[in-house]
């Protein structure tokens, strides 16, 4: 007799959940470019097929916990309040974010959360898979959310004039991301580097909002 599909729906879902925690478990110890998937397989007590099943490549392991936060910039604008500029509506979603101790802002001093951006941020594997897989799509999520303006006879602003907006908009957050991780890993507390993270973020954001000739 076949299982209910939501029984069968819930044994894969605890199947992917337990590659994914022996995988980060080993890259946590080891290194990532020092595991084979043929470790992490045995580890979770899987074959090597339904590994790759879950997982098309070693890199989706790790990176398919940014999934999540696919698209959050194209919706920020999206969702924003009426008379706030896309600029300003990602400025005060980072800001929220770092106020939260938000993971993806890089201002989270905690162990598991630090282990993770360590093996990210230190395998150039992982951060080329990152960008690639991710923020050519949001880039284009965001472009797409952005307002096409007025313009004359053209309908508006032309494509790319959204995409390098988009473009300067996902790398602004990226790197504050990236410069906050670094002010954790130098030492300092979350708490200690929040009133810097918040006045790097505006003047990030600010920056954006003037052009950079006021640089």
């Amino acid at each position: 007799m076949d299982e209910p599909t939501g029984l069968r729906e819930r044994k894969k879902e605890r199947t992917r959940n337990l590659i994914a925690q022996e995988a980060l478990r080993l890259f946590r110890a080891q290194g990532f470019d020092e595991v084979s998937v043929v470790e992490i397989a045995a580890a979770a007590e899987v074959s090597k097929a339904t590994l790759f099943r879950y997982f098309p490549t070693k890199e989706d392991l790790v990176l398919h916990r940014f999934a999540d936060h696919l698209g959050e910039a194209a919706r920020v604008v999206r969702e924003r309040p009426a008379g706030l500029t896309p600029t300003a509506a990602l400025r005060d979603h980072f800001l929220a974010g770092l106020a939260a101790r938000d993971p993806i802002t890089g201002l989270n001093d905690h162990p598991e959360v630090l282990s993770f951006q360590d093996l990210i941020y230190r395998t150039p594997s992982l951060r080329i898979g990152m960008r690639q897989r991710y923020t050519s799509q949001d880039i284009d999520a965001l472009a797409d959310a952005l307002p096409t303006g007025g313009g004359s006879g053209s309908g508006g602003k032309p494509p790319i004039v959204r995409r390098l907006a988009a473009a300067h908009l996902i790398a602004v957050q990226q790197e504050l991301g990236q410069e906050n991780w670094r002010t954790i890993t130098s030492g300092r507390t979350a708490d200690e580097a929040y009133d810097d993270a918040v006045a790097a973020a505006e003047g990030a954001y600010g920056q954006l909002m003037t052009g950079l000739d006021a640089v």
